[in-house]
């Protein structure tokens, strides 16, 4: 693994600048201080590391490929690459940190596993990985995205997990983490297995540092490709922010390199359907961690939209919400429509059907000024299995007129 840098380190207390932090009940604070404690062993195990690389390899199958576009590169008139994150065992980004948390639970001991997921993909990645290492595996799922994301559902039974629905709210990601948070607080001996940056420390850390392994790839890549490790730009889709953090890790230190976040705009911004967070969220705690959050005056958080159930989440991860602070990261939104068609646009282009979270950072494309010395990644974080009847819905027509 790396050593943490600049903007990826935290302080003691688990803040990126302003936010971070681990904002939970009494009865979490052995499991944290428990989680933490051997987080800070294994980051430094050479066996540990090995086990992790080696999996990584022979089960995932990385590296993923980084594949020239030459249809939008074409289009945009610079080289656009795009990282295949939905080449990797089970279809996204999301198995990378399952590995690692995965050997981290069996680590200490734990035997039963429980996760939250809005897309599914990290439900699945999760019921694999426990499947792999003979653990009790119970999934968390709002009863809306259970509906909107059968085929991954359908994945995570036939692996063995247990498909819990989260049915107050919203009824999505971010019901779904509530009730394995409760779950987590009367069940000490389980692992609680986060899926993106967000939630108390160590978690956003951690989560990030598995996720490096995607950022280390482009490096090496990229230079066997283009003779320079360093891209101009990196787009990345952000809902609370894996795959973003993956991408951008291993060059948040290297200011020459643009790094940009597309998030959900939903029905528009300003339409107060929208899962923006960065455009129209303030400071508060959701989740264990101090971030920028969707909420009214009173604090109350405000239920997020998105088409896409895993950008359906009303806060962002404490690192993205600490470098679009500091202007390191730009953050910029992408409507469903505007998703919808960059979908359709990629699988004619060039055959590969998108899952509709990686869907946004293809659209971002329209919203981005290229020069000719441009070098461009976009994180394909997942395929689009899981959202085919979405698509297949779509009003092309409509959406056009």
């Amino acid at each position: 693994m790396i050593s943490e840098k600049k903007y990826t380190v935290v302080d003691d207390l688990g803040f990126y600048g302003d936010f971070g932090g681990a904002f939970v009940p009494e009865l979490l604070r052995d499991n944290l201080e428990e989680l933490s404690l051997n987080y800070n062993l294994i980051k430094e195990d050479e066996a540990f590391q090995n086990e992790f690389i080696s999996l990584l390899k022979h089960y995932v199958g990385r590296p993923s490929p980084l594949y020239l576009s030459q249809k939008l590169t074409n289009e945009y008139q610079c080289p656009i690459f795009l990282k295949r994150e939905d080449l990797n065992h089970t279809g996204s980004h999301k198995i990378n940190n399952a590995i690692g948390q995965i050997l981290l639970a069996k680590k200490m001991g734990k035997t039963e596993i429980i996760a939250e997921t809005g897309a599914g993909q990290h439900g699945v990645a999760t019921a694999t990985v426990c499947a792999l290492m003979d653990m009790k595996c119970i999934v968390f799922m709002g009863e809306k995205d259970i509906e909107r994301q059968a085929p991954n559902v359908q994945r995570m039974k036939y692996l063995g997990a247990e498909v819990v629905p989260a049915t107050s709210g919203s009824k999505t990601l971010k019901d779904a983490t509530n009730d394995a948070i409760r779950y987590w607080i009367n069940h000490t001996n389980a692992y609680y297995l986060i899926g993106s940056v967000v939630g108390p420390h160590p978690y956003p850390a951690m989560v990030a540092l598995f996720q490096s392994v995607i950022s280390k790839e482009i490096k090496t890549q990229l230079k066997e490709q283009t003779g320079s490790e360093n891209p101009t730009k990196i787009v990345a889709c952000v809902g609370g922010g894996s795959n973003a953090a993956g991408a951008f890790y291993e060059y948040y230190d290297n200011e020459e390199v643009e790094l940009i976040a597309v998030e959900a705009g939903g029905m528009g911004v300003d339409s107060g359907h929208t899962a923006a967070t960065s455009a129209v969220g303030n400071p508060g705690v959701l989740h264990g961690s101090l971030t920028l959050l969707m909420q009214d005056e009173y604090g109350q958080v405000i239920e997020p939209y998105s088409i896409s159930a895993g950008l359906d989440y009303p806060g962002i991860g404490p690192l993205h919400a600490h470098t679009i602070q500091v202007g390191r990261t730009k953050s910029i939104s992408v409507t469903d429509d505007e998703a919808l068609k960059a979908a359709k646009k990629l699988a004619v282009y060039e055959g590969i059907i998108p899952a509709l979270e990686s869907a946004h950072a293809i659209a971002a494309l329209d919203k981005i000024d290229f020069s000719s010395k441009d070098v461009v990644v976009i994180n394909l974080s997942g395929r689009g299995d899981k959202d085919m009847e979405t698509y297949l819905n779509f009003d092309f027509d409509s959406a056009q007129s």
